[in-house]
C-alpha cells in the first residue's frame, strides 16, 4: 500500500470532532476541550452524533461511522480529533467508507479504542494517522506541558518528531534485549492489536517496529494475548519491539484460582528476550499523563541498546 501523507496542521484550520467509541461521561470534557481548541487558534466543527448514546456507546454503530465518513468528506474540515477511546471502534470498520477517506487525506488522531480504526486506516488506504490523546482532555487538569508540546510537534512541526524522550526524568527504560533497528512504526493498544488477526484489518509487522500498550490489565492477561500474537507469528516478524508504559497493569487483590506470580516485566521478558531482536519498555506512549503523540507509518529507529526511540520521518505533507 503506498503511503499517504495528511497536510500539516495550521492555526486557523477547521478541526473536526468525532465520537467512534465512548460517550463522554461529563459533558464539561467536550465544552472544555472545544474551548481549548478554540483558543489555541482553531475553528470547530462537531459531529452530528458526537453527543449520542446508545447504551454504553457514543450513537449507533451507523452514527458513529457516519461522523467519520462526513468528516472526512467535508471540504471545510483540515483534521479529525476524537473525543476519547473507551469501547466500540471496532464495531463501526464495516461502515467506514475507506476508498473515501484515501481520496480525502487528513489528520486523524486517537489512542486506545481507536487503535481498530488506525490499524483499519492503515491497512486499507496507506494513510498516516496519529497515536494521540483525545480531545475530552485538552484542559488544565489533564494536558501536561508535555502531552500538549508533543501534539503540537507531531501535527504542526515541518520536520520529524525526532527522539521520543522520557517526560520525567526520574523514571528510566527498561531495555530488554540491546540492538538497534529501522522500521515503519505500527501498532496501539494491545487488546485491540489482538482483536484484528484474522479480520480484513490485521495488523501487520513484517519488518516494522511494533509499538503497545495497555491498561489496567492483569499480567496473566497481558501474557494470554502475547501468546496470541507470539501464535499468530506477529511478534517473531517485528524488526523491533517499544512497550510503552502500561499504566495499571498489576496483579488484582483476588485469588483468580492459581497463583499470581509473574509481574509484568517478567513477562515481557520471557517472551521478548527470546525473539534476540531489539526491545525496550517505559516510554510514554500509553494511558498516563505525559503522552507523547507518533504518526503510524513513518519509520523510525530503535536503538534499544541506549534506551532510545526516534521517529526519523515527518508524518505530515506541507
Amino acid at each position: 500500500m503506498e503511503k499517504i501523507k495528511p497536510a500539516r496542521l495550521k492555526k486557523g484550520d477547521t478541526i473536526g470532532i468525532v465520537a467512534p467509541a465512548s460517550p463522554l461521561y461529563n459533558k464539561s470534557d467536550f465544552i472544555r476541550g472545544k474551548r481549548t481548541l478554540e483558543e489555541w487558534g482553531f475553528h470547530v466543527i462537531v459531529g452530528d452524533h458526537v453527543h449520542a448514546r446508545h447504551e454504553y456507546l457514543a450513537g449507533t454503530d451507523e452514527q458513529r461511522a457516519h461522523d467519520i465518513n462526513s468528516m472526512f468528506k467535508n471540504d471545510q474540515v483540515d483534521a479529525i480529533f476524537v473525543t476519547q477511546g473507551g469501547y466500540g471502534s471496532a464495531r463501526i470498520l464495516r461502515y467506514l467508507d475507506f476508498d473515501l477517506i484515501k481520496q480525502n487525506p487528513k489528520i486523524f488522531i486517537g489512542y486506545s479504542d481507536i487503535t481498530a480504526i488506525h490499524l483499519a486506516i492503515h491497512r486499507l488506504t496507506g494513510l498516516v494517522s496519529f497515536h494521540g490523546p483525545g480531545m475530552a482532555g485538552f484542559n488544565p487538569e489533564d494536558l501536561s506541558e508535555y502531552r500538549k508540546n508533543q501534539l503540537f510537534k507531531a501535527l504542526m512541526l515541518n520536520e520529524p518528531i525526532g527522539e521520543i524522550e522520557l517526560a520525567d526524568k526520574k523514571k528510566w527504560i527498561n531495555i530488554i534485549h540491546p540492538g538497534e533497528a529501522r522500521g515503519e512504526m505500527v501498532g496501539g493498544n494491545l487488546t485491540l492489536i489482538c482483536a484484528s488477526l484474522g479480520t480484513p484489518y490485521e495488523i501487520e509487522t513484517e519488518g516494522k517496529i511494533l509499538f503497545f500498550e495497555e491498561l489496567d490489565t492483569e499480567p496473566w492477561v497481558m501474557d494470554h494475548m502475547l501468546s496470541h500474537l507470539w501464535n499468530a507469528g506477529k511478534l517473531q516478524k517485528a524488526a523491533g519491539i517499544v512497550v510503552a508504559e502500561c499504566k495499571d497493569c498489576e496483579p488484582y487483590k483476588h485469588n483468580p484460582g492459581f497463583p499470581v506470580t509473574f509481574s509484568l516485566e517478567d513477562i515481557l521478558e520471557d517472551y521478548l528476550k527470546r525473539l534476540q531482536i531489539p526491545a525496550i519498555y517505559g516510554l510514554p506512549l500509553g494511558h498516563t499523563k505525559d503522552l507523547a503523540t507518533i504518526p503510524l507509518g513513518v519509520h523510525g529507529f530503535l536503538d534499544a541498546s541506549n534506551g532510545k526511540f526516534i521517529i526519523e520521518e515527518c508524518g505530515t505533507r506541507s
